[in-house]
């Protein structure tokens, strides 16, 4: 069942489910904190810091890691206004993925390495990597388990959070750094242009199905897991890259909860 007989298949499970689960915590609050397109832009980031690192002769996650952690760093010092503001976000989306494409030209022998951090590659994961996905993701629950009590507060009213003494600055920085290391771990996984399947729709479904903060955050992990999880499962007894698949999960969850809310609405 599920192919669990393969090793590439166990691989791909662990990762998977280990991002599946961490993006869709985080990305609960990317949602509250409506920076969906900022976390978007980091994915892409990230690719051209892969790009840039092959050109080089260095690992392309190397440079995914080094360029996403850059990337959220500076956007965490750029203050909110800057990071709500879509237009200067997508012209930084805009240059960085030119440069990507720029990278490639000048080193096409190695290019389908960063074209899979395009598009990802989930069967492809390899046991380091597959390591590596569950430090990385067990890292960004446990950083989030520490401070998610005050970025709430921070996230839904950052004046009160100040007058009470919260740092917000350092939640601020905190919260990019921890969704960079997300991004940048997960965009090998399903790709930089499909990572709003994870990081958003488990998200955004939860907060339609309830209001609670607790029981929506546990949620959005849960379907984060199983979003991942049916991928490949309909990966592997249908057919399709698995990256489809979460993707057309992700998108049915997101309509499925969606019509729940006007139901709920409307009775």
């Amino acid at each position: 069942m599920l192919g669990l007989e393969y090793a590439f298949m166990r691989q791909a499970l662990v990762a998977a489910g280990s991002i599946g689960v961490a993006a869709a915590a985080v990305g609960y609050f990317v949602t509250l904190r409506r920076q969906t397109f900022a976390a978007h832009a980091l994915s892409h980031v990230g690719f051209t810091g892969a790009a840039g690192a092959i050109v080089l002769g260095l690992s392309a996650y190397l440079g995914l890691f080094a360029f996403t952690l850059a990337a959220g760093l500076a956007l965490a010092l750029a203050g909110r206004r800057l990071r709500q503001r879509d237009v200067g976000i997508g012209m930084v989306l805009m240059f960085a993925l030119g440069l990507g494409v720029l990278f490639l030209s000048l080193y096409t022998s190695n290019a389908q390495q960063a074209m899979s951090i395009l598009f990802g590659s989930i069967v492809g994961i390899t046991a380091a990597q597959e390591r590596l996905s569950v430090l990385v993701a067990a890292g960004a629950l446990a950083g989030l388990a520490l401070i998610h009590r005050p970025l709430l507060l921070a996230s839904l009213n950052p004046d009160m959070a100040r007058t009470r003494g919260i740092a917000v600055g350092l939640l601020d920085l905190l919260f990019a750094l921890l969704l960079a290391a997300t991004v940048a771990v997960a965009v090998p996984v399903i790709g930089a242009l499909l990572i709003f399947a994870f990081l958003v729709g488990p998200p955004a479904a939860a907060q339609a199905f309830t209001r609670r903060i607790a029981g929506g955050m546990v949620l959005s992990m849960l379907l984060g897991l199983g979003v991942a999880w049916g991928g490949l499962a309909a990966s592997y007894a249908i057919g399709w890259p698995a990256s489809t698949w979460i993707a057309a999960l992700s998108f049915a969850l997101y309509l499925l909860a969606q019509a729940w809310r006007g139901w709920r609405g409307g009775a």
